[in-house]
């Protein structure tokens, strides 16, 4: 194996986080922002892009800590070392609510394509690059543009599911349509394209955007119930308006009550 083999546990249900046991001289690379604990005798260390290449020289790791930014990652991520004499735990929580859905690569051949924001961390001497759409109109419309992340190896990798995850089996020409947002990952034998809704009132009124994603067999495809984006906007259109004061989820005079408050001014 040219990845690190690794072992772990995941714990919790709504906010997981996964438990990394690193034998001596074994490592894990993750994204900024998701580590949680280790024990003594872990190291920290920052390096550029994912730290699989270790024979590209200066312009070789600057090219590849570059392609991180094209994804809207950071050029640093971060590995941890056990040094010591025994075993060692590392932990990283997800960002918000949902699952970890552990990857082994080998049963993937080698390759997982996934959003670019669902990667939470993996065995180190994992690849984690970019995957460029092929397709314009799954570029234009797919909702992760031209661009979304790939894992490659032969080690453990594990992504963020937001929500409820569902993990479909798609036979040879099975199709499954989802939201774009609501893709976490798929193998590389799946095909992915994006589909147009259809019909003038599904178009203008219908309230789930112009076009599916269009994931046909075959292959394994993971779903999530609740994307980010879509926990973000439920937020930001519930924060209370005027100041930050709340008139009262549920008035029956809704926007009229916001009128109607002396506080406003025009």
């Amino acid at each position: 194996m040219t990845s690190h083999e690794i072992d772990y546990r995941i714990y919790g249900e709504e906010m997981q986080y996964v438990e990394i046991e690193l034998d001596p001289q074994e490592g894990v690379v993750a994204e900024a922002g998701s580590f949680m604990m280790m024990d003594d005798g872990i190291k920290m260390e920052t390096i550029f892009g994912d730290g699989s290449q270790k024979d590209t020289g200066f312009l070789g790791k600057i090219l590849g800590a570059g392609k991180r930014i094209l994804t809207g990652e950071s050029l640093f991520m971060t590995a941890f070392y056990n040094d010591l004499v025994g075993k060692r735990n590392v932990s990283f929580a997800s960002p918000y609510p949902g699952k970890i859905i552990p990857i082994d690569l080998t049963t993937f051949g080698g390759k997982f394509i996934c959003q670019k924001d669902a990667f939470l961390c993996a065995a180190k001497g994992v690849s984690v690059g970019i995957e460029f759409s092929k397709k314009l109109g799954r570029g234009l419309f797919g909702g992760e543009g031209f661009i979304m992340q790939k894992l490659e190896g032969d080690g453990m990798a594990f992504v963020h599911a937001g929500g409820t995850m569902a993990k479909k089996e798609l036979a040879t020409g099975e199709t499954l349509r989802v939201d774009t947002g609501c893709i976490v990952g798929f193998d590389q034998t799946v095909d992915y394209d994006i589909e147009f809704v259809g019909g003038i009132k599904n178009t203008v009124f219908g309230g789930e955007g112009l076009f599916f994603a269009k994931l046909q067999g075959p292959g394994t495809v993971f779903v999530q119930s609740l994307p980010f984006s879509r926990l973000a906007g439920r937020v930001l259109a519930s924060a209370p308006r005027g100041g930050g004061k709340d008139k009262g989820e549920g008035s029956i005079l809704g926007g009229l009550g916001d009128l109607l408050d002396g506080d406003n001014r025009f």
